[in-house]
C-alpha cells in the first residue's frame, strides 16, 4: 500500500509540473493577447471619456453654443464640427477643448462660425 502511495504522488507531481511547464509555454502568447485588447479598451474608454468631458464643458460654458458642436474623439485627438455664432466663440471652443486632459490636439476645420 505504500508502494502505490508513493507511485501515486509521483503520478501526481509529474501531472502538476507538466501541466505548470505547459502554462508557462502557452501563457506568455495569451497574455501578450489579452494586455492588446485592455490597452484597446482603455484607448476606447479614454476616447469615450475626452469625448464626455469635452461636450460637457462646452455645454456648461455659457459663451459656447455648445449644442451645436459635435465632439468626436480617436486616440486623444478630438474633432469639433457644427456651427457657432462667432470666430471668437470658435476659439474659445478650441482652447477649451486643449484643456481636457488626455486631449491630444484639436481638429476645428468642421467648425464654422456663421458671422
Amino acid at each position: 500500500m505504500k508502494r502505490f502511495n508513493k507511485l501515486a504522488l509521483a503520478a501526481a507531481t509529474a501531472t502538476a509540473l507538466s501541466f505548470s511547464f505547459a502554462n508557462s509555454v502557452f501563457a506568455q502568447p495569451t497574455t501578450l493577447a489579452a494586455n492588446e485588447t485592455v490597452q484597446k479598451t482603455e484607448e476606447a474608454v479614454s476616447d469615450t471619456w475626452i469625448t464626455s468631458k469635452v461636450k460637457s464643458s462646452l455645454i456648461a460654458n455659457k459663451d459656447i453654443s455648445g449644442t451645436n458642436i459635435k465632439v468626436e474623439t480617436n486616440k486623444g485627438v478630438v474633432s469639433l464640427s457644427g456651427n457657432v455664432k462667432t470666430d471668437a466663440e470658435k476659439e474659445l471652443a478650441i482652447q477649451t477643448t486643449k484643456g481636457i486632459k488626455g486631449v491630444t490636439a484639436v481638429s476645428a476645420d468642421g467648425l464654422k462660425s456663421v458671422e
